[in-house]
C-alpha cells in the first residue's frame, strides 16, 4: 500500500515540476539567446570601427606612395631634362664643327681645281715637247718609234728570260733543299716521339715444368697425351734432355699459343689424359679469343680511333699473333698509326685518317693465312665489306704502291710503314736469306755496263757502285742510278728501301824525280 502511495506521489510530483522545468529552461535559452545577440552586435560594431580604420589607414599610406612616386617621376625628369639639354649641346657643338670641315673641304676642292688645272697645261706642254723629241729621234736613228720599241721588247725579252730561267734553277734547288731538309726533321721529330723497344718474335715457345717426371706424364702410355696434344693444337712438342721445359714449335703463333696455355693449364690441374687435353685445350681457345678482343681494344684505344666494326677489332687484336720477318704485327700497326699521326700533325693534314689507315692497314694479315691473295687485296676486300672510308682503302691498298695515293695522308701511311720497318732491330732475316738478298744486290750492279766494283752495305740498305770514268760519263751517271734502282724494285723484295750511290772518280797522277 505504501508502494501505491509512493508512486502516486511520484507522478502527482513529475506532473507538476516538468511543465515548471521546461518553462524555466525556455527561459534560461532566451536569456543565452539575447546575451548572444547583444555579443554578436558589439563583435560586429567592434569589427567595423576596426575595418573603418584599417580603411583610412590604408588610404593614408597609399597617398604618401603616390606622393613619394611624384617626388621620384619629378627628379628623373628633371634628370632626363638635363641629359637633353647636354645631348643638345653637343649636337651643337658637332654641327658647328662640321661646318668648319665643310668649309675647309670646300677650300681644299677650290685648290685642287687649280692645282689640276695647271697639271692639265703642263702635261699638254709635255706631250707636245716629247712628241717633237721623238720625231727629232725618228729622223736622226732612222727608225719609226714603233720599231724601236719593239728592237727594245726583244732584246728584254731575251734577257727575262735568262734571268727567269736562272731564278727558276735556284728556287727549284732551293726547293728541293728545304724539301730535303724538312722532311728529315719531320721524320726524325717522329721517330723520336714514337720510339719504341723491339722483339723479334720466334717461332718455338718454352714451357716450364715443375719437375722432369713430368715430361713423361705428359708423353703419356704409348705417346697417346702428346700426341694427343699435338693433333688438337698443330703444334709440335720438343721433349729433349733439357731440364724442365718443353719446347713447343710451330710457325703459327695463334696455335702455339693455344698449346702453351694448354699445356699449362694441363701441368696446373695434374690430370692429364687425352679426354682432360681436349677440355683444355678448348679453354685455352676460349682464352685466346677473349685476348683477341682486348688487345684489339687496347689497340684502339692506344690509337685514338673510334667507331670501327665489332670484327675489325677482332682482326686487328688477332694480328697479335702474327709476326712480320719477327716483327709483332699489332704492335707494328700501333707504331705506323702514331707515326702517321705524328706527321699529319706536324703537316696540318687529317690526323683523324692518317691514324685510322696506320692502324688498319696491314688488317689483311690477320686473314692471310685462310685465304688467298696477299694481306693487301684481303684487307681491302674485308674494310670494303664494313664499309669502311674509301679513302682509308685508298690508303691501306696504297700502302706497297700498289695503287697511286689519292691523299697525303696515304703517303704518310707509306712513310710510316718503312720507317716502321726499318728501325734497327725491328725485323729479323736467316742468314742465307740476309746473305742472298746482298749478293743479287751486287750481282744486279755488276750486270751493268762500266761498272767495276760494287759493294752491298749497311745491311743491304745501300749499294755503292764504282763505275769505270773513261767508259761512264758524269750525265751517264743519274741514268744508270736510276735503271740500277729500277732493276732492284722489279727484281728484289726487300723491307723500307735501298740507296743506289754511283761514284765515278778520275785521277791523274805523276811522280815527280
Amino acid at each position: 500500500m505504501d508502494i501505491v502511495i509512493n508512486i502516486a506521489i511520484f507522478l502527482i510530483a513529475a506532473v507538476i515540476f516538468i511543465p515548471v522545468g521546461v518553462i524555466m529552461r525556455k527561459r534560461i535559452a532566451e536569456s543565452k539567446i539575447e546575451g548572444a545577440e547583444n555579443q554578436a552586435k558589439k563583435i560586429i560594431e567592434d569589427a567595423r570601427k576596426d575595418a573603418e580604420n584599417n580603411r583610412k589607414e590604408e588610404i593614408f599610406k597609399a597617398k604618401e606612395e603616390i606622393m613619394k612616386a611624384r617626388k621620384e617621376l619629378d627628379e628623373e625628369i628633371r634628370e632626363r631634362r638635363g641629359e637633353v639639354q647636354n645631348q643638345e649641346k653637343r649636337m651643337i657643338q658637332k654641327e658647328e664643327n662640321l661646318d668648319r670641315r665643310n668649309e675647309a673641304f670646300e677650300r681644299r676642292e677650290k685648290d685642287l681645281d687649280n692645282r689640276i688645272k695647271q697639271i692639265s697645261e703642263k702635261e699638254g706642254k709635255l706631250e707636245e715637247t716629247i712628241e717633237n723629241q721623238v720625231k727629232e729621234l725618228e729622223r736622226i736613228s732612222g727608225l719609226t718609234a714603233e720599231d724601236a720599241k719593239k728592237m727594245l721588247l726583244s732584246e728584254f725579252e731575251l734577257k727575262v728570260k735568262e734571268e727567269k730561267a736562272t731564278m727558276l734553277r735556284e728556287l727549284d734547288r732551293k726547293a728541293k733543299e728545304d724539301a730535303t731538309k724538312n722532311a728529315k726533321e719531320l721524320l726524325t721529330f717522329a721517330v723520336q716521339k714514337c720510339a719504341a723497344d723491339h722483339t723479334s718474335e720466334t717461332t718455338v715457345s718454352i714451357v716450364n715444368l715443375p719437375n722432369d717426371d713430368m715430361k713423361g706424364r705428359i708423353i703419356g702410355r704409348e705417346g697417346r697425351n702428346i700426341k694427343a696434344l699435338e693433333t688438337l693444337t698443330g703444334i709440335d712438342l720438343i721433349i729433349d734432355d733439357t731440364p724442365e721445359a718443353v719446347i713447343l714449335s710451330g710457325f703459327d703463333p695463334l696455335r702455339r699459343e693455344v698449346a702453351k696455355i694448354a699445356l699449362e693449364k694441363l701441368i696446373e690441374d695434374g690430370r692429364i689424359h687425352p679426354a682432360k687435353i681436349e677440355e683444355m685445350v678448348e679453354k685455352a681457345k676460349e682464352e685466346v679469343e677473349a685476348t683477341i678482343k682486348s688487345e684489339g681494344e687496347r689497340a684502339t684505344l692506344e690509337t685514338g680511333v673510334i667507331g670501327l666494326h665489332p670484327d675489325l677489332i677482332k682482326l686487328i687484336g688477332k694480328l697479335k699473333y702474327r709476326t712480320s720477318y719477327g716483327q709483332n704485327v699489332l704492335n707494328h700497326s700501333i707504331e705506323v698509326s702514331n707515326l702517321a699521326r705524328i706527321m699529319a700533325d706536324e703537316l696540318g693534314l687529317d690526323t683523324k685518317r692518317a691514324r685510322r689507315a696506320g692502324l688498319l692497314h696491314d688488317i689483311g694479315k690477320a686473314l692471310d693465312h685462310d685465304m688467298e691473295g696477299t694481306h693487301v687485296e684481303i684487307g681491302v676486300d674485308v674494310l670494303k665489306k664494313y664499309k669502311e672510308n674509301p679513302l682509308v682503302i685508298n690508303a691501306v691498298e696504297a700502302h706497297h704502291g700498289d695503287v697511286e695515293p689519292q691523299t697525303l695522308e696515304a703517303v704518310l701511311v707509306q712513310a710510316a710503314d718503312a720507317i716502321s720497318a726499318s728501325r734497327p732491330g725491328a725485323r729479323r732475316e736467316t742468314l742465307e736469306a740476309y746473305i742472298k738478298r746482298l749478293e743479287k744486290l751486287e750481282e744486279i750492279a755488276d750486270s751493268f755496263e762500266g761498272v767495276d766494283k760494287s759493294f752491298a752495305i749497311q745491311a743491304g740498305r745501300e749499294v755503292r757502285i764504282v763505275v769505270k770514268p773513261e767508259k761512264v760519263s758524269d750525265s751517264d751517271m743519274t741514268l744508270m742510278a736510276r735503271e740500277i734502282a729500277k732493276r732492284v724494285e722489279d727484281e728484289m723484295d726487300y723491307p723500307g728501301q735501298i740507296k743506289v750511290n754511283v761514284i765515278r772518280e778520275s785521277r791523274a797522277i805523276e811522280y815527280a824525280k
